[in-house]
């Protein structure tokens, strides 16, 4: 669980935000996830942004397909002096930058039922969540869990995970003594590779599509 290429307390803080507020975790565990100390997390601006929450927030509800960079320029364009980095804080603050990856369309898959499981590693589930920082870089989210308890087995963030690297995830927990007899998936890139496929027939652990 580590972050690579994002090193400004900054950015960093924009991640404990997302991470916290999209899967529930505590203030530690996320800010644990991605290196960064609570008290760095803390840290908060005295300035008053009552009046930038007002016209924020007004742009918003009339333009909620806008991203960040819409919302700014808007801001700018109606005369306000705030800076970028400014705006962005109180952007994150609102929780305005949580939003899930769209996905490109893919060749299809053979879809199958969804199954109960019954004991711990019988089914896992891996996904990805992805956003992006004020300066526009984005950074994404791979996560597994446990389908019997929901347990999350690991949570990997970077700005580029290749299946190459969710496989080395895998492999370390296969290591700790974590392997499922299957694995739920959507049919994105990095869960139809061939890397992913190899790994799956060596290990016996079966790829369930949904």
């Amino acid at each position: 669980m580590f972050c690579q290429k994002v090193v400004k307390p900054s950015g960093l803080r924009e991640i404990v935000n997302f991470i916290r507020h999209t899967y529930n975790l505590s203030e530690r565990k996320s800010c644990l996830a991605i290196g960064i100390s609570r008290r760095s997390y803390r840290y908060k601006s005295k300035k008053n942004d009552e009046e930038l929450i007002f016209v924020l927030t007004q742009i918003s509800e009339e333009h909620p397909g806008y991203g960040f960079w819409k919302l700014y320029h808007k801001i700018r364009n109606l005369g306000y002096g705030w800076n970028h980095k400014r705006v962005h804080r109180v952007y994150v603050a609102l929780k305005m930058s949580i939003r899930r990856r769209i996905r490109k369309r893919l060749p299809s898959r053979i879809k199958e039922n969804i199954q109960i499981p019954l004991r711990s590693d019988e089914c896992w589930s891996m996904d990805f969540m992805s956003d992006s920082l004020y300066d526009g870089r984005r950074f994404r989210i791979l996560n597994i869990a446990d389908d019997y308890n929901r347990e999350l087995l690991s949570m990997e963030v970077d700005t580029s995970i290749t299946s190459a690297r969710v496989v080395r995830v895998l492999d370390q927990l296969k290591q700790q003594g974590r392997k499922p007899q299957r694995i739920r998936v959507d049919n994105g890139p990095e869960f139809i590779s061939k890397t992913l496929q190899l790994w799956a027939q060596e290990n016996k652990v079966h790829i369930q599509y949904i």
